[in-house]
């Protein structure tokens, strides 16, 4: 059980979320990711692709060229991930204003 928690933890934090979403459109560079995922730190965007890339979810490819070009992709392990970040993003979309009116009505209550 606490493997699965492991697991668990890490393919649900957000950002290991949004670089999995980002990357189905293909291949990316490190500064294609950055731009494409606003808010993340350099530091937590290399920590959380090497992490995923330690699962076996994507893939790190460095070309030897000059200047040296590295650009990440899903494996399909990653791909099949995708489909479940899709859905949970899906219905983040569809019931955030639900989320938030609930979240200020609490935030009421506990006031009160």
């Amino acid at each position: 059980m606490l493997f699965i928690r492991q697991v668990l933890d890490r393919v649900g934090d957000k950002w290991s979320l949004l670089v999995i979403a980002v990357l189905e459109s293909g291949p990316l560079r490190y500064t294609d990711l950055q731009r494409e995922i606003p808010g993340i730190s350099q530091r937590m965007l290399t920590l959380t692709l090497r992490q995923l890339q330690q699962d076996g979810l994507l893939t790190r490819t460095a070309y030897a060229e000059v200047p040296p070009r590295v650009e990440y992709s899903l494996t399909p392990l990653g791909r099949g991930l995708h489909e479940i970040v899709t859905s949970l993003i899906g219905w983040a979309t569809e019931h955030h204003n639900e989320i938030r009116e609930n979240r200020a009505r609490a935030a009421t209550t506990t006031d009160s």
